[in-house]
């Protein structure tokens, strides 16, 4: 179906989609009327998509994609109370993306993409193709490659793009990097980053396969993955777990945690990666425990740094209910944390969070929380006694989704397009290598080429396989 929808759409719909670019300076593949509201597509309408419907419905939902029915009823019961007004009826229901924009792809301004990550890039591809703005969950891909061919293939497109860590429209990202750029705590030549979340497995077996429940289309979901027969301990949440589907707990958070991180340090490709220490794992499944060390040179005037990544379930702590909780969460007490974090806690009489970073200046210490918040010199006095930096960077009015919907009307890029948000995301993934070369096996990283230098056999983990049927 995908080879069809390029082979009789591509070559018409973009290049309509173009024209209405450079003609009117809106992107998408048709002329947007700033006064009326945007035709939006929501693929996927699970946990996120759920999430955003409350600003998606201040526009005008014209379709939902789910592989569940139970998802699909689910979203449209909460877009009739958040827009009552609204002719829900007009409203249509995929299981199959490639089915909605061989039907619809021409009535569309835009999609909001909430899928489990396998499918964030095909989904997003297949809209860019045709014109349409795309507005991604983090991370953007499950892959290396398909990240940097999203950001190309935007740009050649000239569609308007955002990817989903919310906290880069917020004031705390900000505030990070014009202290860090007025040099309130000197060169940063150290970054700690942790977070509770245990997003992979140790010591088990695939499920045994079970029966297809009665509202999931099953082809839908495995999408572009090779394929599996249905087993517990995927759908809805813990396919974050497995590599097919999932990027493990650095893709989940990272994105997150590391963005205020790499805007303020002006951070590019590491030079090299080495998972210092971990717990469980497989060639299926990611690692419940992680510490993950990146090398990054110098930029310009600043320093070269080394960024410490910390998840999961702390040494010695025994994986089970008790420790690991709701959608793999570790209790506080069994957490993995860097030692620094819990030293300045008990010296200062702080509590720096589950979730967070301490950059390590010559001159200090500051703390960021995993969306932006919290952001604090350390100690609290220090702090209070630096002067406060002058604004320098554009603030953003509204929420994360109205700055791509802004976008889409011809407004300035939104913050995080993906020419921001690509080389975070490839950071992040770089993660996901590390994970697979295993622990003290450092990776010689060329970012340019995208190529583990020291290690070939990892490249084949760069780019993505999809099976037959959903190529794109």
């Amino acid at each position: 179906m995908l080879e069809n929808l390029n082979r009789r759409n591509f070559i018409k719909t973009t290049a309509a989609g173009v024209g209405c670019v450079s003609a009117l300076n809106v992107c998408g593949q048709n002329a947007v009327d700033t006064k009326k509201s945007l035709c939006i597509a929501v693929i996927g309408c699970g946990g996120r998509g759920c999430t955003l419907l409350p600003e998606i419905c201040k526009e005008q939902v014209v379709a939902l994609v789910d592989p569940d029915k139970r998802q699909l009823n689910s979203a449209l019961a909460r877009i009739k109370k958040l827009a009552p007004k609204s002719d829900h009826s007009k409203i249509r229901t995929y299981s199959d993306y490639r089915k909605l924009y061989n039907e619809m792809g021409k009535e569309l301004d835009a999609v909001v993409i909430a899928t489990p990550n396998h499918h964030h890039a095909p989904a997003a591809l297949l809209a860019i193709r045709l014109g349409i703005n795309a507005y991604v969950e983090k991370p953007m891909a499950l892959s290396l490659g398909e990240a940097r061919q999203l950001k190309d293939e935007a740009k050649k497109y000239g569609v308007v793009t955002q990817m989903g860590q919310h906290g880069h429209s917020c004031e705390g990202a900000r505030r990070l990097c014009e202290y860090i750029w007025a040099g309130a705590i000197g060169q940063v030549r150290e970054v700690y980053s942790w977070s509770d979340r245990a997003n992979g497995l140790i010591d088990v077996k695939r499920p045994p396969v079970s029966a297809v429940p009665k509202d999931l289309d099953w082809e839908s979901w495995i999408g572009p993955a090779p394929f599996r027969e249905y087993h517990s301990g995927l759908h809805r949440h813990s396919w974050h777990r497995w590599c097919d589907f999932g990027n493990g707990s650095i893709g989940n958070m990272g994105n997150h945690i590391l963005d205020p991180i790499y805007w303020a340090l002006k951070l590019g490709a590491p030079t090299s990666i080495e998972n210092e220490e971990m717990r469980g794992g497989s060639a299926e499944y990611y690692s419940v425990s992680n510490r993950i060390r990146f090398d990054f040179p110098a930029r310009g005037e600043m320093a070269p740094v080394k960024l410490y990544w910390y998840d999961g379930l702390a040494k010695g702590q025994t994986y089970n209910k008790k420790t690991v909780g709701n959608i793999d969460c570790v209790a506080p007490e069994a957490m993995n944390r860097p030692p620094v974090v819990v030293e300045l806690e008990k010296k200062y009489n702080r509590n720096f969070g589950t979730n967070g970073s301490i950059l390590v200046g010559d001159k200090g210490f500051m703390t960021i929380g995993p969306f932006g918040d919290g952001c604090r010199i350390v100690p609290e006095e220090a702090h209070r006694a630096f002067p406060m930096p002058k604004p320098t960077l554009p603030r953003i009015k509204g929420t994360h989704q109205s700055d791509f919907f802004r976008a889409c009307r011809g407004g300035v890029p939104a913050c995080a397009n993906f020419d921001y948000s690509d080389p975070l995301v490839e950071i992040v993934l770089l993660g996901d290598l590390a994970m697979r070369a295993g622990p003290g096996k450092s990776i010689d990283w060329d970012g340019a080429a995208m190529r583990c230098t020291n290690q070939p056999d990892l490249n084949r983990f760069v780019k993505a396989a999809y099976r037959d049927g959903w190529k794109i």
